[in-house]
């Protein structure tokens, strides 16, 4: 027989860790094997059986050994941003990431989550591994999805390196303006979509 609750005491609503307070980003288990790996592997085997009937083994193995030394590069930046995530996501004050860009913070947070993308220099290894922290700290899907956002067209540094060295000063321009409420926007629908799910949780 289930255990009936002490006179006064309520349990804890769903969604909140009594250890730590709400969770603004639940934890997922993570499994070695998932459905994108599968798909991963299933595409990179297809690929090298492809190449090996077109191009024979000769070019195959080429093309193999490339791939691994590409991969070991890669590897160091990889780990790295492991630790910047792990490190980043234990350290940094889950009470200000919150108030800034939690799921209770508004259009504000989202403002401020595509400011962050647009300055935040780097590659994928510095970008994702940070945001991935900051979801960690208390920020929620949707000021993730806007840093990535903002990260992915707003640059700063892509821009002002790179797009004005070679396109012209207008097109540059038009492209930023066009693309900047494109974050914020993306933010704000992942927020109505996961508080769907919230509720669709709650009611089953």
């Amino acid at each position: 027989m289930a255990e009936e609750p002490e006179p006064g005491h309520r349990h804890p609503p769903r969604g909140t860790d009594t250890d730590h307070g709400p969770t603004a980003t639940p934890a997922r288990d993570r499994r070695m094997l998932d459905g994108g790996l599968i798909f991963v592997t299933a595409l990179l085997c297809l690929s090298g059986i492809g190449v090996w009937i077109t191009r024979g083994p000769e070019r195959f193995f080429e093309l193999l050994w490339s791939d691994l030394g590409f991969a070991l590069l890669l590897l160091p930046k990889i780990f790295g941003g492991i630790l910047l995530a792990t490190a980043l996501g234990l350290s940094l004050p889950r009470a200000r990431v919150l108030a800034l860009i939690g799921p209770d913070s508004g259009w504000r947070g989202l403002m401020i989550a595509a400011v962050a993308g647009a300055v935040m220099p780097g590659g994928p290894h510095v970008i994702y591994p940070l945001t991935v922290a900051l979801m960690a700290a208390g920020a929620d899907l949707g000021a993730g999805v806007t840093i990535v956002s903002a990260w992915v067209l707003l640059s700063l540094n892509r821009t002002l390196v790179w797009e004005l060295s070679f396109i012209p000063v207008e097109v540059v321009a038009m492209r930023f303006l066009l693309t900047l409420p494109v974050p914020v926007l993306l933010g704000f629908v992942m927020r109505m979509l996961a508080a769907r799910a919230a509720v669709r949780r709650d009611v089953q």
